[in-house]
């Protein structure tokens, strides 16, 4: 197994990391992004990597995905805008690039990649997080569609968005198999979005309810055929299991990097503190969850793109990020000292964008009930 980039990879990670730093620079306030920075990430082929070439993408498969993507988090110290870009093409523009029709492909996906339209994930409801099997948001068939009732929480981006790609019950006695999927106009009559919610981290990423109420969506609009919601959900969740946390991926090498050059600088007793095993053995185990988080994130996205069963190898990378995110944070603000708790260096910024890790795209405590399935148990 061969472990080292090609120089196509490496000069479009060199090129990544270069672009997202001068275009995102540290210290920029992450109170939300203006329509200008979502163009700029479009340009840039950040919001389409995966997506076929022929409506704008990038037509990258999974793990040359994850690269561009772990660049991005390495470089731009704005996670919330990393987190909102990724929701935006793994939860909505992929599922449509995979199941909408050709109509919606041709008139979608270009203004997806493009930075043009900005997609929000409506699939959390207030009583369904981890349990997506009982949606309470209904979809009742009527002459050319169907007409939504119920209330979506957590959408990401879904303030800002102008297009939301949303999952309802259409046949409450089929469980899975009545769930369908559809894509819905952020401003159609009938949807009603919340202001963002106050949240504790990834600030820069908008989110809040969709309230659906007798909102009419054609035919045309759904995602595959009805009944195929949870499939098409599960689909997505690969995508947004690996490649989303490609991100944090770069997020750990970026803190891993930032403790290592304080400690060499930073100085107690007459010597640097990195020379204290207490520091220096916790910056070793941060580096160490960081290639093993990176290891397994790379091996779920080769099995992907080799169109192998992924289910385990994504859950287990999901669960290893995840969790390696939250950890190595903590670690980052305890060798940083009273340094890390002050904004300055974004170190207390990493730990409060990386808690929410072991919440969204199903929790770790779901990563190891999907990961004990898959091994029979």
């Amino acid at each position: 197994m061969d472990f080292h980039l090609s120089a196509e990879q490496s000069a479009r990670v060199e090129r990544t990391l270069k672009d997202a730093a001068e275009a995102f620079p540290a210290g920029r306030p992450p109170d939300g992004f203006a329509r200008a920075d979502w163009r700029t990430m479009g340009e840039l082929g950040l919001l389409g990597t995966c997506l076929p070439a022929e409506y704008g993408g990038g037509g990258l498969g999974a793990l040359d995905t994850a690269l561009v993507i772990e660049a991005f988090g390495r470089a731009c110290t704005d996670t919330g805008l990393v987190f909102a870009a990724s929701a935006h093409q793994f939860a909505c523009a992929v599922p449509i690039a995979e199941y909408g029709s050709d109509a919606v492909r041709k008139s979608r996906l270009p203004d997806l990649a493009s930075g043009a339209a900005i997609a929000g994930n409506a699939m959390t409801e207030p009583d369904s997080g981890s349990d997506v099997s009982h949606l309470q948001v209904t979809a009742r068939q009527v002459q050319g569609g169907w007409v939504l009732n119920g209330t979506k929480s957590f959408v990401s981006n879904g303030p800002v968005c102008d297009v939301l790609v949303t999952y309802a019950t259409s046949d409450p006695d089929m469980g899975y198999l009545g769930q369908t999927a559809f894509v819905v106009d952020a401003t159609a009559d009938g949807v009603r979005r919340s202001e963002p919610f106050d949240k504790m981290g990834l600030w820069t990423c908008r989110a809040g309810s969709v309230d659906f109420e007798d909102c009419f969506v054609p035919d045309e609009q759904v995602l595959g055929r009805p009944g195929m919601g949870a499939a098409i959900f599960q689909g997505s969740m690969g995508w947004e299991r690996a490649c989303l946390f490609a991100g944090y991926v770069g997020l750990l090498d970026r803190l891993v990097g930032q403790c290592a050059a304080f400690a060499r600088e930073r100085r107690q007793s007459g010597r640097p503190i990195g020379s204290f095993q207490a520091v220096s053995h916790r910056i070793v185990d941060m580096k160490l969850r960081l290639e093993s988080a990176r290891l397994l994130l790379y091996r779920a996205c080769a099995e992907m793109d080799s169109g192998g069963r992924a289910v385990l190898p994504v859950a287990l990378a999901k669960l290893a990020v995840s969790e390696a995110a939250v950890r190595s944070a903590l670690d980052a603000v305890r060798v940083f000292g009273g340094r890390g708790y002050l904004a300055e260096h974004g170190i207390e910024a990493a730990l409060r964008d990386s808690v929410p890790t072991v919440l969204f795209s199903g929790t770790s405590e779901m990563q190891k009930e999907i990961a004990a399935k898959e091994m029979g148990l």
